[in-house]
């Protein structure tokens, strides 16, 4: 399966995000506020202030600035669903175009390795696996962070 980009999923994004009540007027703001600030070359003052002007609906501005970014381009698109993430995540999370890519990812799994766990006490543990050295965040970006979980093994000429 060919892996979708960001300006895809938001063209898949984009009736779900301009549902009644999905998001805020105030988290609108914020996420215009963020591209403005932190990346101007995306959101330029002119085009923040038209897409916070108060005298046009939310659902107005809103179908406008996801319309702006499509257009924009990937890494616009991106940077949009980074911004969503960080003030609205419990939104971010139920997205269509999240939920399909979970989705996609749990039907490529090895059906085999369901339902075991990483531990040497457990008889069902992954083949090559001996211990956890440990699970801790690193910072990619100063918005991003991710987790690393790495395994030793008593062959480390196999990676």
């Amino acid at each position: 399966m060919t892996e979708q980009t960001y300006c895809d999923r938001l063209v898949q994004d984009t009736p779900f995000l301009m549902g009644h009540g999905r998001l805020s007027e105030q988290q609108v703001d914020r996420i215009i506020l963020q591209l403005n600030r932190y990346y101007p070359q995306i959101l330029s003052n002119n085009d923040a202030e038209k897409f916070r002007n108060p005298k046009a609906s939310l659902r107005v501005r809103l179908c406008d600035l996801l319309g702006h970014l499509q257009r924009s381009g990937e890494r616009d698109c991106q940077e949009f669903y980074r911004a969503l993430y960080i003030h609205a995540q419990p939104l971010h999370s139920r997205l269509p175009s999240r939920l399909a890519l979970q989705n996609s990812d749990c039907t490529e799994l090895d059906s085999g390795t369901v339902g075991r766990e990483l531990s040497d006490r457990d008889p069902k543990v992954l083949p090559g696996t001996r211990r956890v050295l440990g699970f801790s965040p690193i910072i990619v970006d100063r918005h991003v962070s991710r987790f690393l979980l790495a395994f030793l093994t008593d062959d480390l000429g196999g990676l």
